[in-house]
C-alpha cells in the first residue's frame, strides 16, 4: 500500500491550506483514513479520521477549523484546514488503517511539512 500526501507548505497565521492522501488502493479496503501530524520535540498525534461510514473524528485543537473528507471515485483522502496557527506547525502524515484477524494493519505516507509563521 502506498499513501502519497501534497498539499503542505508555508502559511501566515490565519490562513489556509489543504492536504491531500492518494491511495494505491481503494479506500474500501481501510476501516479508517486519517492525518496524524507531529511537531519538534512532540510526539505523533492524531488531527483527524474517516471512517467508511463515514464517520469523522477531530482533535480537540482542529474542530472547527479542520474539514477531513474522503473520495472514494479517486481514492483520496483531503484534509482542509483553515484559521490556521503556529501551534498547527508540524509533518503532517496520511494514514490507513485496516483490520485484519489477529489485529490492525496501519500504513503511512512519507509526511508533508506544514509551517504556519506568526
Amino acid at each position: 500500500v502506498q499513501l502519497q500526501a501534497s498539499g503542505g507548505g508555508l502559511v501566515q497565521a490565519g490562513g489556509s491550506l489543504r492536504l491531500s492522501c492518494a491511495a494505491s488502493e481503494t479506500l474500501s479496503r481501510f476501516n479508517v483514513m486519517g492525518w496524524y501530524r507531529q511537531a519538534p520535540g512532540k510526539q505523533r498525534e492524531l488531527v483527524a479520521s474517516i471512517s467508511r461510514g463515514p464517520k469523522t473524528t477531530y482533535a480537540d485543537s482542529v474542530k472547527g477549523r479542520f474539514t477531513i473528507s474522503r473520495n472514494n471515485a479517486k481514492s483520496t483522502v483531503d484534509l482542509q484546514m483553515n484559521s490556521l496557527k503556529p501551534d498547527d506547525t508540524g509533518v503532517y502524515y496520511c494514514n490507513a488503517g485496516r483490520v485484519v484477524v489477529g489485529g490492525n494493519l496501519n500504513f503511512w505516507g512519507q509526511g508533508t511539512q506544514v509551517t504556519v509563521s506568526s
